[in-house]
């Protein structure tokens, strides 16, 4: 078939010495290669944290461009202080002082000098959207202090944000006014782990990279893999109930957190960092916890279940000239490689491109495909994960579902296979800012919703070449194993006219078919006014409930339920 015939030369280039030595160390095998050669692939991916590179998220963020003094409250000055809140006063900061001790453990811009840089990380979120103005960062080392803390702001009215690694992507984690940053920084250590049940017990401060690495020397993996893992820490991941590459594989935190240690607004600690799988007493507490974003707790400690580490892995990497035979492909993994599959991401050509643009980098296929796809398997058998996927691959290109495809055969190969998906974020970013929109809609519908959004920002004039236009370009990919969306507009300045286009269209779009406004990144500033496209009445009315009983004062201030509002009466004043 011509999808064999042009992937044929690639197979044949690796099939003699002579040949494999002239060809690049980062050039792919062929989705057609031999048994055998799978066989040695499987045996060499054993990878020490996972497949997906490591990011620094701080280092790399795009520049800000809107243009307004860069703060939260310039570009949406309808968003209020709440008046009830206190002002920081040099008394507040010799309490924390004194009960912290140490100046490594508070930044205080109340009654010193503190440059912008010292406090632009606590401040400002990855993506250069919002940054607040806070003055004081508090960096606690235990739970006792974490309950103190939050106790005397209680008691004072003092706002806060419970902060982790600020890797999140919707304003959660930062500041808007004046408020106190509690970070978790400091509260970095690794409890225990046991090596028959693999339940690991670390403080929220630990970061997702280091427990991993921890955990391959066990043989284990932590059950969650985020492009972030080299600055997001488990304690965020768990309030936010991050998703990431291995969802499909493995499952939501919600199944595999098995407990929590937490301290809720009024300084009361609850310990619940149970380590069995069972304990069916009464109401799994937990849960409200597990995506709540801080909202009625700051976690302090989890107690997840870890699984063993797959002896094999492999990865492939192919391209389909139509979201429907994306769909056939999906179909066909789930059938075919069934226990083994571990991951199934989708790409547009677009997202691809930009990677490609922003990197110069030489792309895994020869000829542009509309869309892509990357399949990891996972398993503990070789031969026998290689068996599968050689025979999905085959029937796939036979039945002309994908046109084109590679195959890595060791670990650098599988890291520039998933760069090629995890590296759309950092290049999408590139030219200033981006628009996201983590959604989970309906698998059929996934993609319309991208192209109904670009076409909408072309009719408005604001995608071009040139700095004149703010829109670059409109991007899908994400998790379609998980039915979720990564709808990305990249930007050289966010503007004003761009963000009226998408919003409220977008919300609006995804309520129609029953979606979700946000599949894994929570809601935070950037979609608290939305929530009402996802829940109705009764459920927005139960998560009031929920947030007064906790905090009835309200100063997990960044996610305040107290005044949220169905977008048929919107109230934008906090």
């Amino acid at each position: 078939m011509a999808c064999r015939s042009r992937l044929a030369p690639i197979a044949r280039r690796f099939s003699t010495p002579s040949a494999a030595a002239a060809v690049p160390a980062a050039l792919l095998r062929s989705a057609c290669a031999s048994s055998s050669k799978l066989n040695n692939a499987s045996t060499t991916t054993l990878r020490c944290l996972s497949s997906t590179p490591t990011r620094r998220f701080r280092d790399s963020a795009p520049c800000r461009g809107d243009g307004a003094g860069g703060y939260t409250t310039d570009s949406y000055p309808e968003i209020k202080r709440d008046s009830r809140f206190a002002q920081l006063t040099a008394e507040h900061v010799a309490y924390f002082r004194d009960l912290l001790g140490k100046d490594s453990a508070i930044i205080d811009g109340v009654t010193a000098d503190v440059s912008a840089e010292d406090m632009e990380p606590y401040n400002g979120d990855w993506m250069r959207k919002y940054r607040g103005h806070c003055k004081l960062v508090l960096k606690p080392v235990s739970t006792e202090e974490v309950s103190k803390i939050l106790k005397y702001c209680n008691d004072n009215l003092l706002a806060v944000v419970p902060q982790g690694g600020n890797t999140g992507l919707v304003g959660g984690s930062v500041p808007v006014f004046d408020e106190i940053v509690v970070s978790t920084s400091r509260m970095n250590q690794i409890r225990s782990f046991d090596e028959v049940s693999g339940v690991l017990v670390v403080d929220a401060g630990v970061v997702l990279q280091v427990a991993d690495q921890f955990l391959a020397e066990k043989g284990y993996l932590f059950p969650l893999d985020l492009g972030a893992k080299g600055s997001c820490q488990i304690g965020g991941n768990v309030s936010t109930n991050a998703g990431g590459l291995r969802l499909l594989r493995y499952g939501s935190l919600h199944g595999s957190v098995l407990g929590i240690q937490a301290v809720l607004p009024d300084g009361t600690i609850v310990d619940d960092l149970c380590t069995l799988r069972k304990n069916n007493t009464g109401y799994d507490l937990k849960q409200l916890f597990i995506g709540g974003e801080g909202t009625i707790g700051m976690i302090t400690a989890v107690s997840i279940q870890c699984p063993q580490r797959p002896k094999a892995v492999n990865v492939a990497f192919l391209g389909a000239d139509s979201f429907e035979k994306i769909q056939l492909a999906f179909r066909e993994a789930k059938s075919q490689l069934s226990e083994i599959l571990s991951a199934f991401e989708l790409m547009d050509s677009y997202s691809q491109d930009m990677v490609h643009r922003v990197r110069q980098s030489k792309r895994p296929l020869d000829d542009k495909h509309q869309f892509y796809c990357l399949i990891e398997t996972s398993g503990s058998n070789s031969e026998h994960d290689a068996e599968k996927l050689e025979k999905f691959l085959e029937e796939v290109m036979a039945k002309e579902i994908i046109a084109d495809g590679v195959l890595a055969q060791d670990e650098t190969q599988v890291k520039s296979l998933w760069s090629q998906r995890e590296g759309i974020t950092e290049c999408v970013g590139h030219f200033g800012g981006t628009y996201k929109y983590d959604v989970s809609i309906p698998l059929k519908d996934l993609y319309r919703l991208v192209d109904e959004t670009r076409e909408r920002i072309e009719a408005a004039g604001l995608k071009g070449d040139t700095d004149e236009f703010p829109v670059v370009e409109v991007v899908g990919y994400g998790h379609m194993g998980d039915c979720n969306l990564h709808l990305n507009v990249a930007v050289r300045r966010y503007d004003k006219r761009v963000e009226e286009v998408l919003e409220p269209f977008v919300y609006e779009w995804i309520g129609k078919v029953n979606g979700s406004i946000s599949a894994e990144h929570g809601i935070g500033i950037a979609k608290k006014k939305y929530l009402g496209f996802s829940r109705n009445d009764t459920m927005v009315n139960l998560m009031k409930q929920v947030k007064k009983l906790y905090d009835p004062v309200s100063f997990f201030f960044f996610f305040s339920l107290e005044n949220t509002s169905l977008p048929s009466s919107p109230n934008k004043t906090w």
